[in-house]
């Protein structure tokens, strides 16, 4: 038993420090890709004196939030553009996507197996190849230089990568679940509201996420599609950084307040991020 125990011991050994070997990389991987951040908050601390390529790297003499509350104040109005932007259009996305997973991969009928595909060719359409017709398209339907026009966009574009994560999500279901409420009489809509909705909670968090992240982060559609009045905090962000001189200082605070709420999105939800990336949604 004891030449056993120890074997099993040598056996595992050589593995464990292999493990721990793995975290090097890792660690200069998370520093590499921290950096940016590090330069961004030294800047936004820094007064205007102290910014040059010289001293890009250098802690700052001291802490100022001035720089912080002259972007907020910049930035503040069109914030709130982008929260009434980004959350219909991640949330009516997330739906649809919802209710077309659950019709292609529950609900078979003539035609699935070339709709899906279709819908997917959707991702790999250029944003810059239909700018033209879309920006006509928003003129056509009196849906230009607003907000509305902006979600509608964000909510069709969202429709291919929604529907990938719960096609696949609802397809480790089984479909017991549906032929069982088929024969108690219920209908798609009920089968979908009563049994496969409030099991789609991690596919939900995934593509809220998801969703969330791309539409805030978007600056091509929100510049050519909407008017100064209704920019997001992206454009708004482009903007503020002038023609000549350049406080780079209140530029790289702004920048940390237009990224802080992907960055608490992300701190917060990151943990059921994983677990419904775990439980299946991106699988096929």
């Amino acid at each position: 038993m004891t030449t056993t125990t120890s074997s099993l011991k040598i056996r595992f050994r050589p593995r464990l420090k292999w493990k721990y070997l793995l975290y090097i990389p890792l660690v200069f991987l998370a520093i590499f890709y921290l950096l940016p951040m590090y330069v961004m908050l030294a800047t936004g601390f820094k007064g205007f004196e102290e910014v040059s390529l010289q001293t890009m790297w250098n802690l700052p003499s001291g802490i100022r939030f001035d720089n912080f509350a002259e972007a907020l104040d910049k930035l503040s109005p069109y914030l709130l553009n982008s929260l009434n932007m980004v959350i219909p259009a991640a949330v009516i996305s997330s739906f649809v996507g919802s209710i077309n997973g659950y019709v292609l991969s529950k609900w078979k009928f003539p035609g699935a197996d070339i709709i899906f595909p279709l819908l997917l060719f959707g991702m790999f359409i250029p944003y810059q190849s239909i700018l033209i017709p879309l920006v006509e398209f928003m003129k056509t339907i009196h849906m230009y230089g607003g907000l509305s026009g902006l979600v509608l966009v964000h909510v069709i574009y969202g429709i291919p990568i929604t529907t990938l994560t719960f096609r696949n999500y609802y397809a480790a279901i089984p479909t017991g679940l549906v032929e069982a409420a088929r024969i108690d009489g219920a209908n798609l809509l009920k089968t979908y509201w009563y049994i496969i909705l409030p099991i789609s909670i991690p596919a939900f968090v995934v593509v809220l996420i998801w969703q969330f992240t791309s539409a805030w982060n978007d600056f091509l559609f929100a510049v050519v599609l909407t008017g100064s009045q209704n920019w997001p905090i992206t454009v708004a962000l482009n903007n503020m950084a002038g023609s000549q001189i350049i406080a780079w200082n209140v530029q790289m605070a702004g920048s940390f307040i237009t990224a802080l709420p992907t960055l608490f999105i992300y701190i917060v939800l990151g943990q059921y991020f994983l677990r419904g990336l775990m439980a299946g949604s991106l699988k096929g």
